[in-house]
């Protein structure tokens, strides 16, 4: 008896197979009306996320039209990036843009509207000249018919183009409800100087725009209820499916504790059908959480998240963790999403969602962020030379640190307080002389990116249905 081995769903680009998986389908030719060819393939771009190719062609009047579509998952959370462009560097930042990636420039009050253009990889630089080519298209025709018009669509046009300069610094903007916007960072592994990224929960407006519906409805209020479902299914971090759930039950509340819940998804790299793993555990004087795991066999993809069991802290938390021997490095962490790192000796900052929720060692932490340095080559841009031996340079000084070979100190600041450090102290309650713990009081901005500015705990009541 013997058994085929699955293939990905998505194959890498490059890769060498004596069938590509591609499938044909007949379509209607838009310009004829005619019987064409529509061919699909699934294909995963390295380093980026998985698209699906679509070439179409008509053999009655020669038409021809091909589009790249993405198929990767949404993000649980919008971002906007907001970057200050100070020279020829910040031109030439590459950038990845989605179809839902809106543009904003203050200076000039002008904005590229989401879902205006198809997603692409670009720069700065090539944002700002594929604005100024658009403005100046039929720009001699209307110098004809509408002089004063194009006269004032020139002066702007020339405002826009004097950006591309350097001279002058000014601002741009891109805000992504699908969280799939990347904005690149000349000095990675260091923090970025110029660039802030901003993540923020999508409205319900946004959810529907982007297809993401929940089918359960409150019929007390009338209220429905939004949240990350798609026909009843729940999304994990990654944005994958956990499967059919009940309406209004979130995927834990079936779990107990000590029982593992296994249940089919499909990989978030190649799409192939692989198992997710998901079980409730008590961390000692800390809380309960919930550890999911999922293996791909097909393409080697594993992954771990941790989500907290409990709800948002009334105060965030950060530690400050002094690592300088073995036993420092077999603390337990627990690591949520929110949760940032920085290490002030290297200079590194790391933002919740790079690394996501885990529960690790702090070993196993400083392990995973050089793994993830060495195997993201597409975060320093097409720059190989200097970019490439600078991140070769800085992930040898983290090898130093779990050589033992450099004391460092890790910061961990999570907002929402649900991360966690453990104590080597006798006595929870004693101080650690390698551990400081500060529990502080959450700033605006900070509850805004929690999506706690925006929650009403109080005479939540429909509009339309009066108070009984």
């Amino acid at each position: 008896m013997s058994c085929e081995r699955p293939e990905p769903v998505f194959q890498e680009l490059g890769e060498e197979t004596d069938e590509p998986a591609v499938t044909e389908i007949e379509s209607l030719c838009m310009n004829c009306h005619a019987n064409g060819t529509t061919r699909l393939l699934l294909a995963r771009i390295p380093y980026y996320k998985n698209v699906v190719v679509m070439s179409f062609s008509c053999e009655e009047c020669g038409y021809q039209n091909n589009e790249l579509q993405s198929a990767g998952a949404y993000a649980d959370k919008g971002v906007t990036w907001i970057l200050r462009v100070e020279g020829a560097e910040d031109l030439n930042r590459q950038v990845v843009k989605s179809d839902y990636t809106a543009v904003k420039i203050p200076e000039l009050d002008f904005e590229i509207p989401a879902q205006s253009q198809k997603g692409e990889v670009t720069t700065i630089e090539g944002i700002v000249s594929r604005a100024v080519r658009g403005l100046s298209q039929d720009q001699a025709a209307r110098r004809l018919q509408h002089p004063h018009e194009a006269a004032q669509i020139q002066e702007f046009v020339d405002r826009l183009g004097a950006l591309q300069t350097g001279n002058k610094p000014w601002t741009i903007e891109l805000t992504d409800i699908t969280g799939n916007c990347f904005l690149e960072n000349p000095c990675a592994p260091r923090r970025d100087p110029r660039a802030r990224r901003l993540s923020f929960e999508r409205s319900a407006e946004q959810n529907r725009t982007l297809g993401i519906y929940d089918t359960s409805h409150t019929e007390e209020n009338g209220a429905s209820e939004e949240c990350p479902r798609v026909n009843g299914a729940a999304r994990t971090g990654e944005g994958h499916l956990l499967g059919p759930l009940e309406p209004g039950a979130m995927p834990y509340e079936r779990l107990a504790a000590d029982e593992v819940l296994s249940f089919r998804t499909n990989c978030p790299d190649c799409g192939a059908p692989c198992d997710t793993n998901m079980k409730m555990t008590n961390i000692p004087h800390f809380k309960e959480v919930v550890i999911m795991s999922t293996t791909c066999d097909v393409c080697g993809h594993r992954t771990n998240e941790v989500k907290s069991g409990g709800g948002i802290e009334d105060k965030g938390v950060r530690f400050e963790l002094r690592i300088a021997s073995k036993e420092d490095f077999s603390r337990d962490v627990l690591k949520s999403e929110t949760c940032s790192m920085e290490i002030p000796e290297l200079e590194l900052e790391v933002g919740g969602r790079a690394l996501g929720g885990r529960f690790t060692t702090a070993e196993g932490l400083i392990s995973a962020t050089a793994a993830q340095l060495r195997d993201s080559p597409g975060a320093i841009g097409d720059a190989p030379g200097v970019n490439r031996e600078r991140l070769d340079r800085f992930v040898e000084k983290v090898e130093e640190v779990l050589r033992g070979e450099r004391a460092v100190t890790v910061i961990l600041d999570d907002p929402a307080g649900n991360s966690y450090v453990q104590s080597l102290a006798p006595d929870p309650s004693l101080p650690d002389d390698g551990l400081k713990v500060t529990r502080y009081t959450r700033s605006f901005e900070q509850d805004e990116e929690l999506g706690i500015n925006d929650m009403r705990t109080e005479d939540y009541v429909s509009p339309s249905v009066p108070a009984s």
